[in-house]
């Protein structure tokens, strides 16, 4: 309603008052009309309501009197007698108290000043919520996923050492057989699940609750890799380049578990008569909504197109599989330079790799 409107409409003080106080009753919070001298004018009837006292022994009082001085708050003070006179208006101010009766309880207040023409001085409409129960459950939502955070890590941790004694099973059976081609698919298949037990603690060095920077952690997978697979023997480097890119702890999962394979392939075939100054890069590239994974070694080469090929071995059968997942294409190139795999994702989805 417009305000002259509003005036023609309630020129009757009595008719105004009525209004005024059927508003106030209207509103499901505790409401309070306060004159200049903090004495209760009028009170919503939810205020009697929820704080358990009478219209008696409220109105005309003094705020701080109420209820044997329950509302005399240094916080509730510092609002009414400093905030509101130099803003004219505070919103969402918390204030804690034990109440009688009612117990500990934190209040959220709401006050505004208004004033009236022809300097009839002015009131403050005081309105209240009660948010105790909201902070509580705030509090235990905050220790569920402290909670959730020590599962994740004791997990963590449990999986860690499993592989740990996995891989440790694998390569004591390997010493042991007398089939060298038994021990050599024992041997890879300890070094698959060291891989992943790096790609486990890489992950979980980095906190993967969250988008994962890419770059960054596959530098830490690859020193990894390098310190386990490579060591100090062989003359080859492994090093990751890229200007940035985020992904999902699945698909940075999926992501190193590739580059593993990729880098275990070159360390295998690349490099048979330890080249010297054998290198392998890793690159992350982003360009707008798409990503490419490129692993690449100056080895001695392999055939191109060898992921298309319909019988492939285990590290390639990973490959693919995982990049199918990902919904990207694999492709290799080689040439007397070495070989080049290549991973690219040229589908943007919502939860796919973002740029950083």
């Amino acid at each position: 309603m417009h305000s002259t409107a509003f005036k023609e409409q309630f020129t009757d003080v009595v008719d105004a008052c009525a209004l005024a106080q059927g508003i106030v009753d209207t509103v499901r919070e505790p409401v309070l009309v306060l004159d200049k001298e903090l004495r209760v004018v009028a009170a919503s009837r939810s205020f009697y309501s929820v704080f358990k006292v009478s219209p008696e022994n409220t109105q005309g009082r003094h705020l701080y009197a109420l209820g044997d001085g329950q509302w005399d708050i240094p916080k509730l003070r510092e609002l009414l007698e400093k905030i509101i006179p130099q803003h004219g208006v505070m919103e969402s101010y918390e204030v804690e108290h034990e109440f009688p009766d009612l117990g500990h309880r934190r209040i959220c207040l709401n006050a505004r000043q208004v004033f009236y023409e022809h300097g009839a001085g002015a009131t403050i409409l005081l309105g209240m919520e009660d948010v105790t129960a909201q902070h509580a459950l705030e509090r235990e939502k905050d220790e569920l996923l402290k909670q959730k955070d020590v599962l994740l890590d004791e997990l963590q941790h449990r999986i860690s050492n499993s592989l740990q004694i996995i891989a440790s099973i694998i390569l004591m059976k390997a010493k042991t057989v007398e089939s060298e081609e038994t021990r050599v698919h024992l041997q890879d298949a300890h070094k698959r699940v060291m891989s992943v037990a790096a790609v486990q603690q890489q992950l979980h060095g980095s906190g993967a609750s969250g988008p994962i920077e890419m770059v960054p952690y596959l530098s830490r997978l690859c020193e990894t890799l390098a310190t386990s697979m490579i060591g100090d023997t062989r003359p080859i480097s492994l090093k990751v380049v890229g200007a940035g890119g985020r992904a999902t702890p699945r698909q940075a999962e999926s992501l190193g578990l590739i580059v593993t394979e990729l880098v275990m392939n070159a360390l295998k075939h690349a490099f048979p008569d330890d080249k010297v100054d054998g290198r392998i890069s890793v690159a992350y590239e982003v360009h707008g909504t798409n990503w490419k994974l490129s692993v690449a070694d100056n080895g001695i080469g392999k055939p191109d197109d060898v992921f298309a090929q319909p019988k492939t071995g285990l590290g390639t059968g990973i490959v693919k599989a995982l990049t199918q997942q990902l919904g990207a294409t694999v492709e290799t190139s080689a040439s007397l330079a070495g070989t080049t795999v290549a991973i690219t994702h040229a589908t943007f989805t919502t939860d796919a790799v973002h740029t950083a």
